[in-house]
Formats: C-alpha cells, structure tokens, sequence
C-alpha cells in the first residue's frame, strides 16, 4: 500500500483495531483516547467529532489542534521501522501513534508513554 493510500484511511476505521489491541492486553479505551489527546491536543469531542466525520489521517493530523513537541521524544521501531527515522511528516504521525499503542499494550505505565517525568 502507497503512504499516499494510508494517508486517505479514515481514523475512525483504524481506531476501533488500537482500542481492540489495548483491550486485548488489560488496557482501556480511555487510555487510547488519552494517548490520542496527548498526542494531538484534540479534545474529547472534538476526536468524537473527527471519528464520526471519517477524517482521513492527512487531514486528521493536518488538523490537530497542537501537536505535542515532547513527540519527538518517541523512539523506537513499529513494523521495523524505527519511528523517529521515517522521513514523510504525516507518515511519522502515524508512526508515533502506532508506537505509543504499542507500548499502552505491552503495560507501559501511562506517565512514560506520554513522555511525563
């Protein structure tokens, strides 16, 4: 698949497989919400609001009320591929979510997966 097609994938197709990834390891919707919020400064209803309208990942991150800098603290490989080398600015996006499921379902505590001290 082309980035260009991942890019196009509505958010809201994708979501309910983290939700389902968290669940299956003892986690919770709100902890992938909470990860969602952190990463993208959207608001509850407003990540509401963009799942019901299907937004693509483009416009999705395109978006985002404020993308949080501490992001860049987020290492590490999804898929072999280590996030923080992906060139493609939307791509990396995508990347850094998936990563941060990743690390919600392997029992990560929240206060490291958000990069708090």
């Amino acid at each position: 698949m082309s980035s260009h097609r991942i890019y196009s994938v509505s958010v809201a197709s994708v979501y309910p497989l983290y939700v389902a990834k968290a669940e299956k390891k003892g986690r919770t919707q709100a902890e992938v919400d909470e990860i969602i919020l952190w990463l993208t400064g959207y608001s509850r209803e407003a990540l509401a609001a963009r799942l019901a309208d299907k937004t693509n990942f483009e416009e999705f991150f395109a978006q985002a009320p404020a993308m949080n800098p501490a992001r860049s603290l987020i290492t590490g490989t999804v898929c072999g591929v280590r996030v923080e080398e992906v060139q493609e600015p939307v791509m990396r996006e995508i990347r850094y979510l998936d990563k941060l499921i990743d690390e919600l379902a392997k029992g990560r505590p929240m206060a490291k997966i958000l990069r708090s001290s």
